[in-house]
């Protein structure tokens, strides 16, 4: 005892201070109990609790490392404490709290390392204090409540009701699951995969779908049902099954088939009765079972949306009618819950039954209470003076007034056609189709209220130059002018209502509000806003945030968005789109009135955001740019439908027309899965309209044709008469684009014809914009994995027409001979790229040169003789040389990854292929077989013609004066690869290439042989070696011309005959050397 044993007293020294290492290592993440980052040079005081004996022991603070270490402790207390702590530490990584301080992403790591199943097991702990925790983290994890806050901000927008469900887009996921089923079989195939999988390679890629696998969901029912936590853990368990709802259709339906879980949640949080205490200012609630609640009247509402047949499981089997009518009945004031909360409850009440409406359902309530809904409607304008009073319940209560008139959007929505529905039940020749039987609600009981509310819009109009009170009133306001669209597109198909009638009414609202409002100079300010507010001018106000995981869906708008962005508080979006709305409503049902609203198209702000709009790049496709970008591209399309009315009745519409057409274009390639029915009308009416492409009447065929006499920058061999594409006929590039712009309505009727595959969601996208409510399924829209037509659409026929043919001899068949609506097809193809190549070159930017010249390819690899057709022919002719210009070839890259395109070599190795059996030496096909042997690409595909393929070097006989490549892309700089060295060699030697054969070829072989015999560049000894022997083998050569082109090569000269110029006499240098090495042997 006497021995003191100062090793073991070491713990008991004052630690030392921090030091910051002199090293550019980054040095571990330390965080405190309030999951906050620690400074690494930070001295704390150890009274704190953040000093421990682990490593970095003078450091405060906890790592990741240590806190998962304390997870699993065996002390209640501090599995408690880390798993808070690492909750708080999500929450604040979700914020971007660390994205300038940290290295990588904390959630990523979190996840990787198993934090998702750590929460998990932690939920299964019998402590009700670790359960709590871990229900708290995994909260922060998976829910955003600023993404909840805009999804309900913007559920009373234009179409704002449906939404893009939280399914993670995962490319990774798919290219390894890439089977070759597709369709119903791929879809069947990836669930029994999913099923078959183990839990974390679920969770890997979808965290949502790793839970469900799990159970997660009977977990949680039964926390709720015989655990009771306090209203905290409750509030948190129901955000999170409210994220659950949002995944998927199949996960709303495994909540709903979850034992009691629904049952639960609606008798302990959403009872027709409770303790009137809970209304008592500063009444502290302990717990929340027994208490209605909004938080849970919301994840109905969600789930809800999930398809019609969750919705009516809802309302009938889980008895939610009956409390919608509890709740919607009685006015939030008399609801004996806090005030704010009262307001959320009446709020999510209404937006349930919004839902429900637009299935057609739970209208019969409609009736009920009617009397409900007029005394609400007659408060609404007393809004204005509450406004005024800037009241801080002002915003919830417009926002519950908002619900409302959304609710009877739906309605009459419903109601619109039930006489519709009515004449085809009692019709005889409906028998053999699916019997819809009417709502049970009709026009005269919803057209009374159209007074209430247009009235109410009056009044809110005339505060549109107070910029506050408008900012407040602002959604209102536009769910009211959604209304009234809505109202007259429906009035107008009712066999009930005299049109005469409902024609005047459109035109004293266009007189009296609609021609006043637009005059006002607070809408200048609007049309002046989009351009700075809109998601596509601005790409970074729809990124995804720092911390943002690909298996976890979320739309980034975790600290709010700006206000001037398409969500943010001074937005002009959502009320431009509803005003534009209406302006096509009416403009559709009374042509007359279209010329009163030109001075929409006229507004300056409009076309400069257009015309920004339509050349930015979109931004990618991500869950959290989908959804904005899909209210934006509502606003464009109404634009341009107005416009489309314009131009058949507008003298002056014309000087707009090609801005509206470049928009129509790019939106064709932007729209996303949902918006269907709006592409198709874009193709049918807007795309192919000859009234939105002046240049075929104001001079643009004689302009073109202008341009190719001047050679305005462009190398227009193959469209000059004597080329290879006047072969057939000499028409002029100029009588091409005219007799295309001719050929459009069949044009049309191609492309039209070649999307039938949209069909499916076609129909059910029409359903959504034409307020079909008795055939909409879900309020989910599909799954967004990127835009409806891929960008290169212009393509599809020939790209459609390619894999029909390839696919049929794949299978052994044949086509030796093509119809001729074949021929047509490509024909128009061919047509709509040569206009858009000409007059909308821009819109095509998009797609690579490369991707242009593949799609072009398989005009030759389709079928034998079909690029022998002469029309056909003629315009790939005339888009070849539009390819050969200068700016086209510099930015063609055959190296880079090709949308839609596996291999560029192995689509080569085709066309070589192809060439060898049907080209008939066809020069054109030449061109195209010339093209990619370009010194700047792959050596690989020099490699395969004049090494496996040289049998179509007797064929290529493209002349040099009609090649539109300068040759200097072919010799330039000098090939360095021996073993193609050696081929061009052989296969000039060999007499297998030559002149008259293949003239490009063979100056390309003698340039790049005569460089290299001549080279005396230090360099290895097997290339020295090589290029010794063949210029000794050249001067052997017993063919004296290939002898002297070899040897006298100087350099290329296009107007020569040869395609080069020869010396006439070796230079010093060169012929001292030659004879060194020839007599050294």
């Amino acid at each position: 005892m006497d021995n003191v044993e100062f090793e073991k007293l070491e713990w008991m020294k004052d630690l030392p201070s921090p030091r910051q290492k002199k090293t550019k290592k980054g040095m571990q993440a330390r965080f405190s109990l309030k999951g906050e980052l620690i400074p690494a040079d930070a001295d704390l005081p150890t009274h704190l609790g953040l000093h421990h004996h682990g490593e970095e022991a003078e450091r405060a603070g906890y790592s990741l490392q240590e806190l998962f270490h304390l997870s699993r402790s065996q002390v209640t207390q501090q599995r408690t404490l880390a798993l808070q702590v690492l909750g708080r530490i999500v929450q604040k990584a979700r914020a971007g709290e660390f994205a300038s301080s940290l290295k990588g992403s904390i959630l990523r790591l979190l996840l990787d390392a198993g934090f998702l199943f750590l929460l998990r097991f932690s939920l299964d702990d019998a402590v009700d204090n670790v359960m709590a925790a871990s229900v708290g983290a995994l909260r922060a994890l998976l829910v955003s409540l600023d993404d909840e806050k805009y999804l309900d901000w913007t559920f009373s927008w234009y179409q704002g009701m449906a939404a893009f469900p939280f399914v993670p887009n995962n490319e990774e996921e798919e290219e390894e699951e890439e089977e070759e089923l597709n369709g119903t079989e791929k879809s069947q195939d990836k669930k029994l995969k999913d099923e078959n999988k183990p839990d974390p390679d679920v969770a890997r890629y979808d965290v949502v779908k790793g839970l469900l696998k799990t159970r997660i969901q009977h977990r949680l029912r039964y926390i709720l049902e015989v655990v009771r936590p306090v209203p905290t853990v409750v509030l948190d368990i129901l955000h999170i099954l409210t994220h659950i709802a949002r995944h998927s259709s199949e996960a709303c339906n495994q909540l709903l088939d979850c034992p009691r879980l629904i049952e639960t949640i609606v008798r302990e949080f959403l009872p027709t009765q409770w303790h009137p205490q809970v209304a008592e200012p500063g009444c502290l609630l302990t717990s929340l079972h027994g208490v209605a609640c909004a938080t849970a009247m919301k994840f109905i509402r969600v789930l809800a949306s999930g398809g019609r047949n969750a919705t009516a499981r809802l309302l009938n089997k889980f008895e939610m009618k009956s409390r919608l009518s509890r709740f919607i009945a009685e006015d939030p004031l008399d609801l004996l819950l806090p005030r704010e909360e009262a307001i959320r409850l009446s709020t999510e009440a209404f937006r349930l039954w919004a839902v429900a409406a637009g299935y057609g359902q739970a209208c019969d309530l409609y009736r009920d209470l009617y009397p409900v809904l007029v005394r609400i409607l007659q408060s609404l304008p007393e809004l204005l003076s509450t406004c005024r009073g800037k009241s801080p319940m002002i915003e919830l209560s417009v926002q519950r007034a908002t619900a409302v008139v959304t609710l009877l959007i739906n309605v009459t929505q419903t109601a619109g056609y039930t006489a519709e529905l009515q004449a085809k039940l009692s019709s005889n020749s409906s028998e053999d189709s699916e019997q819809i039987p009417p709502p049970p609600v009709a026009w005269n009981q919803v057209s009374g209220l159209q007074p209430f509310l247009e009235t109410s819009l009056k009044k809110f109009l005339q505060e549109i130059s107070q910029t506050e009170t408008w900012q407040t009133l602002q959604p209102l306001t536009t769910t009211y002018v959604i209304y009234l669209g809505v109202y007259y597109s429906a009035c107008s198909q009712q066999p009930s209502v005299n049109p005469i009638d409902c024609l005047e009414e459109l035109e004293r609202l266009t007189s009296e509000v609609l021609q006043p409002l637009l005059s006002q100079p607070a809408i200048h300010s609007m049309w002046d806003l989009l351009r700075p507010c809109s998601a596509l001018c601005n790409p970074l106000s729809c990124s995804p945030a720092p911390e943002s995981v690909s298996s976890i869906a979320s739309l980034s708008c975790t600290g709010g968005k700006p206000p001037l962005s398409l969500v943010g508080s001074k937005s002009p979006f959502p009320f431009l789109t509803a005003l534009l709305f209406l302006i096509n409503s009416i403009t559709h049902i009374h042509k007359g009135l279209t010329i009163k609203y030109s001075s929409v198209l006229g507004f300056r702000g409009l076309k400069d955001y257009l015309h920004q709009s339509w050349q930015m790049r979109p931004p990618s496709v991500t869950p959290s740019s989908a959804w904005i970008l899909r209210h934006e591209y509502h606003l464009q399309y109404f634009v341009l439908a107005l416009a489309r009315r314009m131009a058949g009745t507008c003298p002056d519409y014309a000087q707009h027309a090609s801005l509206h057409h470049c928009v129509a274009m790019a939106l064709l390639s932007r729209l996303l899965p949902g918006s269907e029915h709006l592409a198709y009308e874009v193709l049918l009416d807007l795309a192919f309209n000859p009234e939105f492409l002046p240049e075929g009447k104001a001079g643009g065929p004689e302009a073109a044709d202008f341009s190719d006499i001047l050679h305005l920058g462009t190398s227009a061999k193959l469209a000059q008469p004597g080329s290879a594409a006047a072969f057939f006929s000499k028409a002029t590039r100029g009588a091409l684009l005219r007799e295309s712009y001719q050929n459009l309505p069949f044009i049309r009727s191609c492309y039209l014809s070649h999307f039938v595959h949209l069909q499916p969601t076609f129909m059910c996208s029409q359903a959504f914009y034409q307020g079909r409510n008795y055939l909409i399924q879900s309020m989910l829209l599909p799954e967004v994995k990127g835009p409806i037509l891929p960008s290169d659409w212009p393509f599809f026929p020939l790209i459609s027409l390619y894999n029909k043919v390839t696919n049929a001899e794949t299978r052994g068949a044949v086509l030796n001979s093509l119809p001729l609506d074949l021929v047509n097809t490509v024909t128009w193809n061919l047509q709509w790229v040569l206009l858009l190549e000409t007059w909308r070159a821009k819109t095509l930017q998009s797609i690579p040169t490369a991707a242009k010249l593949a799609r072009l390819m398989c005009v030759f690899l389709t079928g034998s003789d079909l690029f022998l057709e002469a029309p056909i022919h003629r315009y790939t002719a005339a888009l070849l040389s539009v390819y050969c210009q200068p700016k086209a070839l510099d930015s063609l890259n055959l190296d880079a990854p090709l949308p839609g395109l596996a291999s560029f070599h192995d689509l080569y190795i085709s066309l070589l292929e192809q060439f060898e059996g049907v080209s008939f030496g066809d020069p054109l096909f030449g061109v195209f077989v010339l093209l990619p042997l370009q010194k700047r690409f792959s050596v690989h595909l020099r490699l395969s013609v004049f090494g496996e393929h040289t049998s179509i070097l007797q064929a290529l006989g493209v002349p040099l004066q009609q090649f539109p490549v300068p040759l200097e892309r072919y010799t330039s700089p000098p090939e360095d690869n021996l073993n193609l060295l050696r081929l061009y060699f052989r296969t000039l030697v060999t007499g297998a290439l030559r002149h008259t054969w293949c003239p490009v070829l063979y100056v390309v072989a003698v340039a790049h042989v005569n460089s290299f015999i001549f080279s005396q560049d230090s360099t290895t000894q097997e290339i020295d070696a090589a290029r010794k022997s063949m210029l000794r083998k050249t001067w052997l050569l017993v063919d004296e011309t290939l002898k002297k082109h070899l040897l006298y090569y100087r350099l290329l000269n296009a107007e020569s005959p040869l395609g080069f110029d020869l010396y006439e006499q070796l230079p010093p240098v060169r012929l001292k050397y030659l004879q060194m090495v020839t007599q050294r042997k």
